[in-house]
Formats: C-alpha cells, structure tokens, sequence
C-alpha cells in the first residue's frame, strides 16, 4: 500500500509540475549588472523574460549629422530624465532612415554611465509594461521603454495598454520610468479618406473633428515630447557620406571623389537619402577598397 501511494504522489508531483511550467509566472528581475539593454520576450510557454544585449551598436551622439536640432531636443529630455528632473515620453517620426532610432541609441550611450538604460519592447507585447514597470520600479537605475518603428491597426490590444500607461495611471506612476517610440505615422494608426466626414463645421467657420479621428490623434497627444524629421537634401546626404567615410577610415581624398558613387547609390535605391542609405554606402566603399588593397 505505501508503494502505492508513493507512486500516486510521485504522478501528482509531476503533473503539478507540468502545469506550472504553462501558467503565467511573475516576471522577475534579471542581473542588471550584465547589460545596459534589455529585451523583453515572451516564451512560448508565454512567460516573458528580460534578456540582456550584450553588443549594444557603438552609436555615439557626433556619429550623427544633420539633424543637431532633433538630437539637441531628445539629448535636453534625456539629460533631464537622468539627473531627476522632470522629463517627457517622447515620440520620434518622420522618413525612414533618418536617424530615429539611432538618435535614441546614441543618447543610451551617452549616458548609461550616468545609470541609464533600455528596454526594447515589441508592440506585441506592449499590454506587458505593468509587469515591466514593477520590476524596475524600485531600482536605482533611470529606463526608456524603447519601441522601434510603432504603429497600430484598428483594435490592436498593445493600443490600449500603451495609451494606459502614457496617460499615467497608478501602475505607471514611477519616476524613472519614460517610453521613447519612433514611428513613421504621426498618429500612430491608419487614417482613412472616410474619416473626414466625420469633422464637423461650427457657424463661425471652425472645423472640429469627429470622435473616431479624435480617438487617433489622443494617443500620439500623450507623448509629451514629439521630434519630427525630415527628408535630407543632397548637400545634407553627402555630408553623412562623409562623415561615415571618415569614421570607417577614408582619408580626404577618397571622400571627395565618392560623392558621385554616393548620389548613384542613394539613386538606385530610388532616389532615397536617407542616412542609413549614407551608411550602407559607406560600409560598402570601405569594404571595397579594402579588398582593393589586399
């Protein structure tokens, strides 16, 4: 009988333990020690994990050129945000490739001596950040919530959870705590040629939206912060080329006879200057040459 028994304990063990490692489990902290960026994940079991980047992009605030009056805005926020003084959620859009989320990278460099860091959340797993926001509340270190190129479809659940948390309700109450995003759409979801009818006119000629454009625009409103670029010119391009050049080792020379290579590149990429355009630009040449020497 107690041999039995012992087996029916032993099957109910595992059973208990198989269970357990389906169900949802708290996430806990990792070794903040290890990283200066995170990467929230979501298992297959659905427990999330914090996973640390170990070669975080040796992005620094000079690397960037062209856009000193985006990086002087986000550079003042984030140096606000680090020395305890009141700071804003920011919201990066405009063109592709022109720095968004390089500008934010650049900033975490800057300044993790200084204790900041980063973690990268997917839109996905947006309706997560309460659970985030609890492990890193009560450390010492300042945290961007970091989400890279966001945008929503109509009825998307990380819509809500985000709007949430921007809005400050009580499990997003914490100082050390900002969401910098970067996006391609100002407002964040799709706007359709039928939603103007619903703008109203008033009698003294004001136009008001309607409800469900009102419903679009209230979640990019929640960012304090809003940065916005721009298209470069081909001046503007070709002093990114250059500046890439010289910081992958071209000497002068070389730099100035590129120009036309750089304009023919950007050109069959349909006519897009953009700086990661320059920067490709550049990784090929000085890869080229390279070879050439040997």
């Amino acid at each position: 009988m107690s041999t039995t028994l012992e087996q029916l304990l032993a099957q109910v063990s595992q059973l208990v333990s198989r269970i357990e490692a389906v169900l949802p489990q708290p996430l806990s902290a990792p070794d903040w020690t290890q990283a200066i960026a995170w990467r929230y994940r979501k298992r297959s079991t659905g427990h999330g994990v914090l996973e640390p980047v170990r070669h975080v992009a040796a992005m620094t605030l000079d690397d960037l050129k062209e856009i000193e009056d985006q990086k002087e805005k986000l550079q003042r926020n984030t140096e606000q945000f680090v020395n305890g003084r009141p700071a804003n959620n920011v919201l990066l859009t405009g063109a592709r490739g022109t720095g968004k989320s390089s500008l934010i990278k650049a900033c975490l460099n800057t300044y993790a001596p200084q204790g900041l860091r980063l973690i990268e959340v997917d839109k996905e797993d947006l309706t997560d950040l309460p659970d985030i926001i609890e492990v890193v509340a009560s450390r010492p270190e300042k945290f961007i919530v970091y989400c890279d190129d966001l945008s929503f479809e109509d009825g998307e659940p990380g819509y809500k959870a985000l709007k949430s948390i921007l809005d400050g309700t009580v499990a997003a109450a914490t100082p050390n705590v900002l969401v910098y995003a970067t996006s391609n759409r100002r407002h964040l979801l799709p706007e359709y040629m039928h939603e103007n009818l619903s703008y109203t006119h008033t009698d003294d000629g004001e136009v008001h939206p309607g409800e469900v454009v009102e419903e679009k625009i209230s979640l990019s409103e929640r960012f304090g912060l809003w940065i916005s670029f721009y298209p470069f010119s081909q001046d503007e391009y070709l002093t990114i080329v250059a500046q890439w050049l010289g910081a992958l080792g071209a000497t002068p020379a070389q730099i100035e006879a590129a120009r036309a290579d750089a304009l023919l590149w950007a050109l069959e990429r349909g006519g897009s200057r953009s700086g990661r355009i320059a920067y490709q630009f550049s990784r090929d040449m000085m890869g080229r040459q390279v070879g050439i020497q040997a």
